[in-house]
């Protein structure tokens, strides 16, 4: 039980790699509110995670609305007193467009759940944290996010945002007791490839992306993330802060 009476928030949980994250907290003993667009997605897996005996509550939240992600996190608080873990797993993917294809509406849906979501999450759960005296925080990047070739220009230069937000934070707030961590998956399989950002499948930048993947090891399942979602969450990794850990079997170790 290695997150026992740990409360933890975890974003994008109705499928994937969240889904995994929310199970295996609430395994090891945190009380986890689960919350993601997709309420009755959500509400399935809090009545799995409380039929194995854990605590979870259901919340629909859309990362990309600032109401929606200050009450995701007010809920934690009235429902269970406290927040110690805020893991920022919700995103979606862009349609592999190169730059000179990008259009507006798509980089600003793009931003707003990967990377101002995070942002704003963090920031509402930073007083909590601070007046505890410690807190975890456990961002989902991507190895796009110090890669140019896994995705299009929207969705790589949200994850390079990512990156540089978590290890800002990190350096921010590490007298304060506040550690803040990213991983980095590799190609994972989980839905986000039906996400609304990938609509109109840009032919150009997915021929460029095809050149990287098609050295992928292996895709990596949600568990195996949701393993070093763990890690970073627990005390196991109380030195760990500004870190991320890349999870791909190897694949980004080529270049």
């Amino acid at each position: 039980m290695r997150l026992e009476g740990k409360v933890a928030i975890v974003t994008g949980a109705a499928s994937g790699m969240g889904k995994a994250i929310a199970e295996l907290y609430a395994k090891e003993g945190a009380k986890v509110v689960a919350t993601d667009l997709n309420l009755e997605g959500v509400q399935a897996v809090v009545e799995g995670i409380k039929a194995n005996g854990g605590t979870a509550v259901a919340i629909k939240t859309n990362v990309g609305n600032l109401d929606d992600v200050n009450a995701m996190i007010d809920t934690a608080v009235s429902e269970y007193g406290t927040l110690d873990i805020l893991v920022n797993n919700a995103g979606i993917m862009d349609n592999m467009a190169a730059v000179g294809d990008v259009d507006d509406a798509r980089w600003d849906l793009i931003f707003d759940v990967n990377t101002k979501g995070v942002m704003r999450a963090i920031r509402k759960a930073i007083p909590i944290f601070l007046e505890k005296g410690k807190g975890v925080i456990v961002n989902t990047a991507s190895t796009g996010g110090f890669s140019g070739a896994h995705a299009g220009a929207a969705y790589v230069a949200s994850k390079h945002a990512v990156v540089g937000l978590t290890k800002n934070t990190a350096f921010m707030y590490a007298q304060q007791g506040i550690r803040c961590n990213a991983i980095a998956p590799g190609g994972t399989a989980t839905n986000i490839t039906s996400s609304v950002g990938i609509a109109n499948f840009n032919p150009f930048g997915a021929s460029r992306t095809q050149l990287t993947a098609s050295i992928m090891p292996r895709v990596g399942t949600p568990e195996e993330i949701a393993q070093v979602a763990l890690f970073l969450g627990s005390d196991e990794s109380s030195f760990v802060n500004g870190a991320i850990v890349t999870a791909d079997a190897g694949w980004t170790a080529a270049f």
